[in-house]
Parts: structure tokens; sequence; C-alpha cells
């Protein structure tokens, strides 16, 4: 049995290591941030395991030039209760080539790809 605390599909923090991302708990999943920019999520819960996977922050924009590298990858519908495309893209774990891809994207991610990552929202104070 997992601990709480242990970050999924540990190869990906290895791979962004030299970036020194910060990676925050958030949902139940682990957010990975460069700099400002939440670039990834990392999900591998009981519950929505239809989400569970790579989650990487893009927008719908760059869905087309992503979608040529990342056949396998589409929206996290658990976002839009399954009704809509949302900017946030994955690749399931179950999916044949999950590592690889997780890989590609944390290079896109090394090489400042500006098609991966965004800067969240400001919260409201209460």
């Amino acid at each position: 049995m997992k601990k709480k605390r242990d970050v999924p599909f540990p190869f990906i923090a290895e791979a962004l290591f030299r970036m020194n991302p910060r990676v925050n708990p958030m949902f139940g999943c682990h957010a990975f941030y460069v700099g400002e920019k939440i670039m990834l999520i990392v999900r591998d819960k009981e519950d929505h395991p239809e989400a569970n996977g790579v989650w990487f922050a893009t927008s719908k924009e760059h869905h087309a030039s992503l979608k040529k590298e990342f056949p396998s990858m589409h929206s996290v519908y658990v976002l839009s209760d399954g009704k809509n495309e949302t900017d946030w893209q994955m690749i399931h774990k179950d999916d044949d080539e999950f590592e690889t891809a997780s890989l590609k994207i944390c290079d896109l991610i090394l090489k400042r790809d500006p098609r991966i990552g965004k800067i969240p929202k400001k919260r409201r104070g209460k």
C-alpha cells in the first residue's frame, strides 16, 4: 500500500530533477511547478481511474500540434464532468506508451517548450 505522500511515477520527478521543480499536493494528486508555472500533475488514485496518469498544463490552441506528438493524449474529462474538452491534457497510466510519452513531456518542459505550462490565476482573498 502506498503512503499518502508518495508521488506516483517517480521517473517523472527524476526526469525533471535538474529544473528543481516544486511538488505540491493538489486534490490528492501532486502538481509539479517550475518557477511560477504549473507544468504537470501526476495522479494514481482509486476513484476515477480513467483520470490516472500524467496531466499536463497547456491550452486548446496547442492541442493539435501536441496531438501529433502524443496521439493518445486526451482531455482530463473529470475536470468538466465528462462534458467538455479541457485545457488540461493527459496520458493515461495504462497507455502502452505511458512512460515514453511522459518522459517526452518532461523533455519539452526541460526545453521550455511554450506549449507546456501555465501561470495559475491568482486566488482571491476571503
